[in-house]
């Protein structure tokens, strides 16, 4: 049985891509909410987190809305020449709205733990806010920072529904491994999909290895 190995450099492409950019997003909205202390930081966080509990096809579906040929935004890209449905970096956009809160609900929590009379007594020696976020924030933060990083990247290596809504099953274009081992099943090819589940079997595995070890 020869096995076309696209859909695992597919993945690890798209879920790459998605957790640096979820990361970036995460850390910098992350921390902006964390110093926000209005009245509607309550209503910013559950914006946010919708997609954590929102089936990925109605995110799969919003992203056409917003994204397709014939909405506002597809046309204007459609001038040139570039086109996000049915392509990897559709793939790419869903899985940072479905990585995104676990990344942003990771660090704000891990912000949220740091005492903040550290941050004060920076702030009063005359740091400045990049200084007192590069400094001290951080570098407290980064353990929660890095288990965000590997809960988001584990989530969109598996992502299915909203990738498949918005990218399609194209092979050695837009085939993940969860679409590899959907679309195996349904062709009978039990081996190949065994051999896909074996894949993501070992890195959630990795995952929670490294998640364990983290927490200690």
């Amino acid at each position: 049985m020869t096995i076309n190995l696209s859909p695992l450099w597919i993945s690890l492409k798209v879920s790459l891509l998605a957790t640096i950019i979820t990361f970036i997003l995460g850390v910098i909205i992350a921390y902006q909410v964390y110093q926000y202390k209005g009245k509607w930081r309550s209503l910013i966080e559950t914006i946010l987190l919708i997609p954590l509990v929102l089936p990925p096809t109605i995110v799969g579906f919003l992203i056409l809305i917003l994204l397709g040929k014939n909405t506002l935004i597809g046309k204007i890209l459609s001038q040139w020449n570039f086109n996000i449905i049915f392509t990897w970096y559709g793939a790419v956009i869903a899985c940072i709205i479905i990585g995104f809160p676990l990344m942003f609900r990771a660090t704000l929590g891990t912000f949220e733990q740091i005492d903040s009379l550290l941050l004060d007594a920076a702030r009063i020696e005359g740091a400045s806010e990049i200084a007192v976020f590069y400094y001290i924030s951080l570098p407290l933060a980064f353990r929660g920072i890095l288990a965000g990083i590997i809960l988001s990247f584990t989530r969109v290596l598996g992502e299915f529904g909203a990738t498949l809504m918005v990218a399609g099953n194209i092979p050695n274009k837009t085939q993940t491994i969860p679409m590899a081992i959907y679309f195996a099943v349904q062709a009978g090819e039990f081996k190949e999909g065994w051999f896909w589940v074996i894949i993501l079997l070992f890195f959630s595995f990795f995952t929670i290895f490294l998640l364990n070890n983290l927490s200690r």
